[in-house]
């Protein structure tokens, strides 16, 4: 009988030894399936066949998983974050509160470490899963004029070899709640301030943050055809941020600074449902993106339900006054990440 999509699933374990496979733990809320990346060479050779003759070699072993733009949440995209930006997979106490505080700095003068993982996914028909499963790169988007949606998600995992295998059974699935591009609120101040002090108002029409992580695989001679230890590459990692507004007269000072250019910083804060108990910092659930930064380009005027709008593109880039590169911060209220 063939395997029926609805069956399919996304579960994840927490890794305590970076490649050494663990039981899934957590049940993924979105869309995706591995790929295996095994690679076979045929060897180019002149033997009298036209044909060519079924001489392979398999050099390379990997796998990777796409997990595909689904509504991203308070609760599981920290597992995103934990396995690409730094690992952090324990909240932090607010006080009293009953949130927990799960904070991602981008690294600067010296690498972070990240968390990996076990990746199970397929259908009913077969399994499939990999150890060593690490972020390459993610994206958060969001929009409104007239088209309110839910924070959007996506993300790229590379691994270890993959293997055919069963889900581990009986994991739960877990309550969340969707990041809304409604409850957004954005800030952007000159680098002299502080983050996080000028709202600009009516004006915020979408964003897409697009992260490269700068993590990468490293494939070594080590007896193994699979990559050994995972590797953080400068070229590798790249924040970029798209911000679309109406073109009023905040959006004419932001081409302003550009054409300087000026070092900006930006916040945008996404609120959700009041937490339990409120703590001493934060009294909802939340998404709090800081970047320090520049403008790097503006596209010509553009046109939206009858008004003009313009979308600019920020880089993110170290701060020296601020101290800062770039943060996501997520409130919620789990303990830890299962």
């Amino acid at each position: 009988m063939a395997g029926i999509k609805a069956y399919r699933k996304i579960q994840l374990g927490l890794e305590s030894t970076a490649g050494t496979a663990v039981a899934a733990t957590a049940l993924w809320r979105g869309l995706g399936v591995p790929r295996d990346l095994q690679k076979i060479i045929f060897p180019a050779e002149d033997i009298g066949y036209v044909s060519g003759v079924d001489r392979a070699y398999i050099p390379e072993l990997g796998s990777s998983l796409a997990m595909e733009e689904v509504e991203a949440t308070f609760e599981q995209l920290p597992y995103i974050l934990a396995a690409g930006v730094k690992d952090v997979v324990t909240g932090a106490s607010d006080g009293a509160g009953s949130d927990k505080i799960y904070t991602y700095p981008f690294p600067t003068t010296a690498v972070n470490t990240i968390k990996t993982y076990t990746l199970e996914g397929g259908d009913d028909q077969q399994e499939e899963e990999f150890a060593y499963g690490f972020v390459t790169d993610f994206n958060l988007s969001g929009r409104g004029g007239g088209e309110l949606t839910a924070v959007m998600l996506s993300a790229n995992w590379i691994g270890r070899t993959a293997t055919a295998s069963t889900f581990t059974g009986a994991i739960a699935v877990p309550t969340v709640e969707e990041i809304l591009f409604g409850k957004g609120k954005l800030y952007i101040d000159a680098a002299t301030g502080n983050v996080g002090t000028t709202q600009q108002t009516s004006t915020f029409l979408a964003f897409n943050l697009a992260v490269k992580t700068g993590w990468v695989p490293r494939f070594t001679g080590d007896g193994n055809k699979y990559f050994q230890r995972h590797a953080h590459v400068r070229e590798a990692m790249e924040v970029l941020l798209n911000l679309t507004f109406e073109h009023d007269s905040f959006a004419t000072a932001q081409k302003t600074q550009w054409r300087t250019p000026g070092s900006r910083l930006v916040r945008m804060d996404f609120d959700g449902a009041s937490v339990a108990t409120p703590g001493t910092l934060f009294s909802t659930k939340k998404l709090r993106l800081d970047l320090a930064g520049k403008w790097e380009s503006f596209e010509p005027i553009g046109e939206q339900n009858g008004n003009d709008i313009i979308n600019g593109v920020f880089r993110a880039r170290y701060n020296a006054d601020e101290a800062l590169f770039a943060e996501i911060k997520v409130v919620n209220e789990l303990t830890a990440l299962t």
